[in-house]
């Protein structure tokens, strides 16, 4: 574009009867138009997957101004994009072109702690971190703690049902979100669930937006269960010469009924990635590493024992448990790592840091883990493709991290043959094209055929029903 061309450009938006809307309901502060903020909030860190600029850039602080923007929305026919952290792996957050971005880091602030009913009040901006900090000062615990747990949102954690690593034991965010405030399209106000400890009048509207990836409506408002905080748990590695052992050992661990609080899977790959990005002394040349925790209080040494002599029976080559709570947060924070590391790892294998991820995230049932692996390993050598593979493995959920050259079209290719193959080996296996990632953009054909034509009718009806103009995330999920 000429400089001519862009001045007319960046005119007509600031002229722009909907930036005048959007100002006069939030002020000039939350109403970004400057092009480097627009070009930031393009996309999440989903790799390849397509994103356009937006319009503007909108940051409300209250329900009251949300509802004001999906009505200024609605009136001059935009579409509007929900976002949090970006952090999302599966595209759901990318903004299409000149869309509204209605951003929720400025709705930040825990509302409530309520001790006695164990329950927090948040809006959808709070970080996961903090809100885990702020509960366990209260002596309670929330549960959810997906990998980017530090910079997430809640908001984020509910639009994409996000899981993390203590699902094993605990399970998904759904699992603890109690209630929700929803901005519809109309522009109205929906609450749904209640704070009570049971209730089951009518039907279950919470459970419908968690998930939904902002394709219904924006989440103002989220009220969580909390749990007591867990006893001081331990820790132990398990180091296997194949990734289809450490599989064998995960469905053993279940199968007799063990309970760990975590139990996760690193492969060569990205132990060598870590061990690059930040020393620690991993062992490099296991083929796969299980980290295993458990918190069962006085029974944890008896508990860990016995995953450990399922292990050793898997075949693993070593077992050795933490020496104390501060190894086991250093295993933790190496597990942690494992996203920044293999983005390190990709962009170094290729000239020009041109190296890329696509990210996988196929869950399978527990027993059918070790075939997924032996799968995976398979599929790297047929689409010759560098794969590696890190999960929750007590959830049967792992993550493929398939590495591309962006500059080469057809290392590209190899790379999306890689990811539908595994995608396919992941269905036949009785599992889900996706654990914890959400849909996004990058898994609408799978969802497609996981679900089977009566699915997505009904998904399409309930789209429908509450956007129907089909302004909410547009693209998205279906």
């Amino acid at each position: 574009m000429t400089d001519v061309r862009r001045r007319v450009s960046l005119c007509c938006v600031a002229t722009s009867p909907l930036l005048a809307d959007l100002r006069a309901a939030l002020g000039d502060d939350a109403v970004l138009t400057d092009p480097d903020l627009l070009r930031m909030h393009e996309r999440d860190e989903a790799d390849l997957c397509a994103s356009a600029t937006p319009l503007v850039v909108v940051r409300p602080r209250t329900t009251e101004e949300v509802s004001a923007v999906v009505r200024a929305a609605a009136r001059h026919g935009a579409p509007l994009v929900p976002q949090g952290a970006r952090t999302g792996l599966a595209g759901a957050a990318n903004s299409v072109a000149d869309a509204v971005v209605l951003s929720t880091v400025a709705m930040d602030r825990i509302l409530e702690i309520d001790p006695v009913s164990r329950i927090a009040v948040v809006q959808p901006g709070v970080v996961n971190a903090t809100l885990a900090g702020a509960v366990r000062r209260e002596g309670l615990y929330y549960p959810p703690d997906p990998g980017s747990w530090e910079s997430s949102t809640i908001g984020g954690n509910v639009s994409t049902n996000a899981g993390g690593m203590c699902c094993v034991k605990y399970g998904v965010t759904t699992e603890y979100v109690l209630g929700l405030e929803v901005v519809l399209a109309s522009g109205e106000v929906l609450r749904t669930g209640r704070r009570t400890a049971k209730g089951v009048a009518g039907y279950d509207l919470t459970r419908l937006f968690v998930g939904s990836e902002g394709t219904l409506g924006v989440v103002t408002e989220v009220t969580v269960a909390l749990r007591p905080a867990p006893e001081e748990s331990l820790t132990l590695v398990a180091v296997f010469d194949s990734t289809a052992e450490a599989g064998a050992a995960v469905a053993q661990i279940a199968a007799k009924g063990l309970a760990p609080s975590l139990l996760e899977l690193l492969d060569r790959t990205h132990l060598r990635a870590i061990e690059a990005y930040r020393p620690m002394g991993l062992r490099t040349d296991a083929q796969a590493l299980l980290l295993a925790a458990v918190d069962t209080g006085s029974r944890a040494a008896d508990d860990l024992a016995r995953i450990a002599e399922v292990c050793e029976a898997a075949g693993a080559d070593e077992v050795y448990a933490a020496s104390d709570a501060v190894e086991a947060a250093a295993l933790l924070q190496a597990r942690r790592m494992a996203h920044p590391a293999m983005e390190r790892f990709a962009a170094e294998a290729y000239p020009g840091g041109n190296g890329g991820l696509i990210i996988d995230d196929v869950a399978v049932p527990r027993g059918s883990l070790a075939a997924l692996l032996d799968g995976v390993a398979r599929v790297a050598a047929e689409c010759g493709v560098p794969i590696g593979v890190v999960g929750h493995a007590g959830d049967g959920n792992m993550h493929p991290n398939i590495v591309v050259d962006r500059a080469d079209p057809a290392s590209l290719e190899r790379g999306r043959r890689a990811f539908d193959e595994i995608m396919r080996l992941g269905l036949e296996l009785g599992g889900t094209c996706t654990g914890e990632h959400g849909v996004g953009l990058l898994k609408r054909d799978w969802l497609a055929r996981e679900i089977g034509p009566v699915g997505v009718r009904v998904h399409q009806a309930i789209k429908a029903a509450l956007d129907p103009e089909g302004l909410f995330n547009p693209g998205k999920v279906l």
